[in-house]
């Protein structure tokens, strides 16, 4: 109850009148000291806008480890725990998956317990460098970033935010040891998305084992957006390969390169400041010459240039629906959550899941886990409430 609560951003009060009792009602239900009546249930499911099943679904624990919120000093707490809530059940998506399917193996190094606040810049740029040599990307531009991360095993998530202050948030589950990122699906500028991916990778690279009590710090927060802002420009944009297309450091040459490299006109000159090509202040008339184009709000192509989509989970329920011998019906038992939510955390086009069958067809990997010989994989859903 208190999962459906804060994911559709209630407070208990609103809920309570919403369902016509008391705060302190409602306060004893989502405590456990008293049970909803059937009917009170059906008010609670409709309002909350999840199936009346979803309030017996087992606990699901992701681990304590920290959520990295990408802009997080900036929003509400409400807002970090409707987006957290709706990360938990991308996490609960996939762990039930891969009760059926095998998933790509996580191939993400491990810095180990290195103190953050003594990561240096050049360390940095070598752990980015370490890492595109590691997945063979070698130093061109990254033709789809959401790709390659759910090839090295992180599952990638895209819905709704409606909080304009965060981009995405990072976190390392417990439940299966595996990196997940839920990017916000509002912003519609594809170079932003891409390096909000690039962001979280960062932070699930460097900062795997940090404390959670860092990020309540705000110097320490700050350092924390710092180096993985640094990690992201260092991936996306590799010394030797981006300055190697730099005729000149100009508005007209980065404009070129824009579609090419997938990075924002202002992220470029982010870069080359970093890299030592320009100064402080050239950086600064640069930024002023963008913004007298009116580029401040929006570049060139950012309506042009497509933003890229997880395909991860989609190929995965899509599998299990063409190959896999499960209907519909018995996926949503299984997860236990609205068809909706389903279809939006999973890139799932709108009514697939909600409207009965429909047309799917079978895409290349993940490949379904191979059945005992007695049973069949629809036969290993658990069903609630029976043997």
């Amino acid at each position: 109850m208190t999962e459906a609560r804060l994911a559709r951003g209630l407070t208990r009060a609103a809920l309570a009148a919403a369902v016509d009792r008391s705060a302190s009602t409602l306060s004893k239900w989502e405590a456990g000291q008293q049970t909803p009546t059937p009917d009170a249930l059906e008010a609670l499911a409709r309002v909350l806008l999840v199936p009346r099943e979803f309030f017996f679904n087992g606990p699901f624990d992701a681990g304590e480890r920290p959520r990295f919120f990408r802009s997080m000093a900036n929003a509400t707490k409400g807002s970090r725990e409707r987006i957290q809530q709706h990360l938990l059940w991308l996490q609960r998506i996939s762990h039930q998956l891969q009760t059926w399917v095998d998933l790509p193996t996580v191939d993400l190094p491990d810095l180990g317990g290195t103190d953050f606040r003594l990561l240096q810049s050049c360390e940095i740029e070598d752990a980015a460098a370490c890492l595109r040599a590691r997945w063979r990307l070698g130093r061109a531009p990254i033709p789809d970033v959401l790709l390659v991360l759910e090839n090295a095993g992180i599952v990638v998530g895209r819905c709704s935010f409606a909080a304009p202050s965060i981009d995405g948030v990072s976190h390392w589950s417990l439940a299966d040891d595996r990196p997940y990122v839920l990017l916000s699906s509002d912003k519609r500028a594809a170079v932003r998305s891409r390096f909000d991916a690039a962001h979280e990778l960062g932070h699930l690279v460097l900062h795997r084992h940090v404390d959670a009590a860092a990020l309540t710090q705000r110097d320490e927060f700050k350092e924390l957006e710092r180096q993985a802002h640094r990690f992201a420009s260092a991936f996306l944009l590799p010394s030797e390969g981006f300055v190697n297309e730099l005729a000149e450091t100009s508005l007209d040459v980065f404009q070129a390169l824009k579609p090419r490299w997938g990075v924002s006109i202002a992220a470029m000159i982010y870069r080359c400041k970093d890299l030592g090509l320009i100064s402080e202040g050239h950086a600064g008339r640069l930024f002023k010459a963008s913004s007298a184009r009116g580029w401040a709000r929006r570049e060139p192509d950012d309506d042009r240039l497509v933003v890229e989509r997880p395909r991860l989970m989609e190929r995965s329920i899509r599998l299990l629906l063409t190959e896999g011998g499960f209907s519909v019906d018995q996926l949503l038992a299984a997860f236990g959550l609205a068809p909706a939510d389903i279809e939006a955390l999973a890139g799932l086009p709108d009514g697939l899941l909600s409207h009965g069958p429909a047309q799917v067809l079978l895409m290349p990997t993940p490949r379904p886990k191979p059945a005992c010989p007695s049973e069949s994989c629809a036969e290993v859903i658990p069903i609630r409430g029976g043997s």
